[in-house]
């Protein structure tokens, strides 16, 4: 199952001790049917949900390891912080996606694993400052700017490769 969730990306995240460790506190949560369905839906220009998942999890995992943090976690807390299964450009509520979608996963992450406190409020806060209230715990804010950094660099790098297409079919 793994294989499945890592895909094309499995040479990237294979092989180092680092990321050993870094899998160790994912792996069964890579395993579940339901995170695997994220690569199902569009997440950013070019990328699934599943794979920002993966990268806002492996930077939460890094920037807490430098903080000192419970890497564990936010490694954790990164993986689910987007568990909501329904596609955000069609189906449309009365609610904004912002303040909808960290609610959302946090119920899908509850009803799949037993969540800590600090996985909790990080799921919850990941949008901070849009979130209701500050994070409580600075794997809160990692995972917080782990999820805008990934989402920079999906949309800078696709974006790059979108106007390189345009100036070669010019």
């Amino acid at each position: 199952m793994l294989q499945k969730a890592m895909g094309s990306r499995k040479n990237f995240y294979d092989g180092s001790r680092k990321m050993n460790r870094y899998l160790n506190c994912v792996e069964d949560l890579l395993e579940d049917e339901s995170v695997l369905r994220l690569d199902s839906y569009s997440q950013h220009i070019g990328t699934s949900r599943l794979q920002h998942s993966l990268n806002v999890s492996y930077y939460s995992y890094l920037f807490s390891k430098l903080l000192g943090c419970d890497f564990r976690s936010a490694a954790r807390a990164g993986i689910l912080h987007d568990l909501y299964l329904y596609d955000r450009h069609t189906d449309k509520t009365d609610e904004n996606h912002v303040f909808r979608h960290p609610r959302e996963a946090l119920k899908n992450a509850a009803m799949l694993t037993e969540l800590n406190d600090i996985e909790k409020d990080a799921i919850i806060k990941h949008m901070w400052p849009l979130s209701k209230g500050f994070p409580k715990y600075k794997e809160s804010y990692c995972v917080s700017a782990a999820d805008k950094y990934s989402a920079a660099l999906e949309f800078t790098f696709q974006l790059g490769k979108k106007v390189k297409n345009f100036i070669n079919a010019s």
